[in-house]
């Protein structure tokens, strides 16, 4: 291990600066990405889905939404009208019966990650019956971001190629391998919320620890409109 940073006394400027900073973070939103969210007038807008599953989050997407070239593995999903991502710690996602033993390890000690692919054809409400879904319109460009930041959370191999890790939830899914780590600040959704934030929408991921708070702040900041129960 390197030596320790030696103490710093903050100077004349870096108190404002924190204090900025804290009250940016204490505002519950760090505001709308500039040019991207809300979408200008009379420009072109598709929606996509946040739905939240109980303790996750995922997005769904139109398929045809995706522009060419930014998200290769939906030629997995040929065929399907939906596509619904998520992202989460690799053991708790893909085991079939996740226990609190698993939960608490993926909390506490860092570990790989995966990306749960899904496609589906018909209303999101109808395919996630069960689930709390809000409907948030994007601009293209908005679109454009939030496929961007999909298609970088994949992990690649040598070819670079998406590495596929087997079937997944549903009967059209499947699991692939995800770049990043997974803990405890950095969980499902958080990482929802991030690819929100990446299409302009004006969330704080920092404190979207929970599905619940995703919802809420999909809700509250983004304009959307709840789709499901």
């Amino acid at each position: 291990m390197g030596e320790a940073p030696s103490r710093v006394t903050p100077g004349r400027g870096a108190l404002p600066a924190l204090l900025l900073a804290l009250a940016v973070l204490a505002s519950g939103c760090v505001g709308p990405v500039h040019d991207l969210y809300p979408p200008r007038a009379g420009e072109p807008v598709t929606s996509v889905w946040v739905v939240s599953h109980g303790w996750h989050t995922g997005i769904v997407v139109r398929r045809q939404d995706v522009p060419g070239g930014l998200w290769p593995q939906l030629r997995d999903f040929a065929g399907s009208e939906l596509i619904e991502v998520g992202w989460g710690e690799r053991d708790f996602y893909m085991a079939p019966a996740g226990t609190s033993g698993m939960a608490l390890k993926a909390a506490l000690w860092p570990g790989s990650s995966v990306l749960h692919v899904a496609g589906f054809s018909g209303p999101a409400e109808r395919y996630f019956a069960a689930s709390e879904i809000v409907e948030i319109t994007l601009s293209r460009r908005g679109v454009e971001k939030l496929a961007a930041f999909i298609q970088e959370a994949y992990a690649t191999d040598e070819a670079g190629g998406a590495i596929r890790l087997g079937p997944g939830q549903y009967p059209r899914s499947r699991f692939y391998l995800a770049r990043e780590t997974y803990h405890a600040l950095k969980t499902c959704n958080t990482w929802t919320a991030k690819a929100l934030r990446s299409a302009g929408c004006p969330i704080t991921p920092v404190y979207a620890l929970t599905a619940g708070n995703v919802i809420h702040q999909a809700r509250v900041f983004c304009g959307a409109r709840s789709a499901g129960r």
